[in-house]
């Protein structure tokens, strides 16, 4: 995690707010001259020609000459100031570095919300906007799993499984972070006003559109590259054979983002994306460990440093030399349910995961899962093939 920065002075916004409001600039150009330029204010002060000189038309060189775009700029700043949203420029430390790597990175990201998710392992839930009870139900399990193993969850807030994912990710404590097709400051669809307004307080809302900017139908595949781009893989539930998240799915690909998908009944037109991505090699997610285990080990042990953070924040001893036991691990509700898994599970014969959920009978097998996660993080516990889990320490 980088540390927290100063946030851009007022002029430095103005500057990136006129520079993305530029007609006829484009995020690919305008990512190329701030890479040869390195500032806006550079840009603004270049002549026509130098403009010219790298590479943009004679009418777009002139509106950066000639400052057009300062008025607009002005009022974007009002209507940000108004909306408590913040401008997240590609040259910001705060800008998802996964991001800024893709080939059309967004010059400028509006946020309202905890901006330092930003800087979090984030894994897109993705699907169709008419799920079936199936498809809900498997977003609601697996998006609320992979928030309590610490990844952010990162949707597009539409109706369906866009919704349930957000929605189970907050249900658990967990981070969330919804990408707009739109104005940040507009909430669309209007059902989910309220969930943006959770999502603005617990998570945080982002777009690459300017405030207030409508939701028309071409900025939706436009937003999806970021849903994918920002994050280090894209799990699709379900979708039709022509729909959004099949085109997320794609731009994961060709960003060489890990492409997940839950598979679905053979009968159903809404299981068409994610069985065709499994066919064309996808992998194939029944629980949350088939996510994290295809992460970059870079990811996996940022994963571990921060469970075991969350583990000490709730009272657990991480101290594994010479190893803690159950009486050791002090009251508190994970703690709880942590000495009962530790109290079930041997040293010596694997037990298999539907035994051990009955065994554990008053907790929800997310529960489990989420504090079977945290203890194999601690070394405590080990999976075995077979969803069999053994103890690796003697009392």
């Amino acid at each position: 995690m980088l540390s927290a920065c100063p946030p851009l002075t007022q002029d430095e916004e103005l500057h990136w707010l006129a520079l993305l409001l530029v007609p006829g600039l484009g995020t690919r150009r305008a990512s190329q001259l701030v890479d040869r330029l390195r500032t806006p204010q550079a840009i603004f002060r270049a002549s026509r020609s130098e403009l010219e000189g790298h590479g943009l038309p004679g009418s777009v060189a002139q509106s950066i000459a000639s400052g057009c775009t300062f008025d607009e700029a002005v009022e974007q700043q009002q209507k940000m100031m108004e909306f408590g949203a913040a401008a997240v420029p590609i040259g910001d430390p705060r800008y998802p570095p996964k991001l800024r790597d893709i080939f059309d990175p967004p010059v400028i990201l509006f946020a309202k919300g905890r901006i330092e998710l930003l800087q979090t392992i984030m894994i897109a839930v993705v699907g169709t906007r008419r799920p079936t009870t199936y498809g809900t139900a498997a977003t609601e399990r697996l998006a609320g799993e992979l928030a309590n193993a610490g990844l952010t969850i990162v949707s597009g807030m539409a109706r369906g499984i866009d919704t349930a994912a957000h929605r189970s990710a907050l249900s658990g404590g967990g981070n969330t972070i919804a990408v707009f097709g739109c104005g940040v400051d507009l909430i669309y669809p209007a059902e989910n006003r309220k969930l943006a307004e959770e999502i603005g307080e617990k998570g945080l809302l982002v777009s690459e559109f300017p405030m207030s900017a409508p939701p028309y139908p071409q900025n939706f595949p436009i937003r999806n590259r970021i849903v994918s781009g920002m994050s280090a893989g894209v799990l699709v539930v379900e979708g039709a054979q022509y729909s959004g998240s099949g085109i997320t799915a794609k731009l994961a690909a060709d960003q060489g983002r890990e492409v997940f998908a839950v598979p679905g009944n053979i009968t159903s037109k809404m299981s068409w994306a994610p069985n065709l991505l499994i066919k064309q090699g996808a992998k194939l997610v029944q629980e949350w460990n088939d996510v994290v285990v295809e992460l970059e080990a870079e990811d996996r042990r940022r994963l571990i440093d921060e469970g075991r953070n969350r583990l000490l924040a709730n009272g657990f001893d991480c101290d594994e030399s010479p190893g803690p036991s159950p009486a050791s691990l002090p009251s508190g509700p994970a703690a709880e349910l942590g000495r009962k898994i530790l109290a079930t599970v041997k040293v010596d014969a694997g037990i298999h995961l539907d035994r051990l959920l009955e065994a554990l009978e008053g907790h929800s097998p997310s529960e489990i899962m989420a504090v079977l996660f945290e203890l194999e993080m601690l070394g405590l516990v080990r999976q075995l093939p077979g969803k069999n889990y053994v103890k690796v320490w003697a009392e």
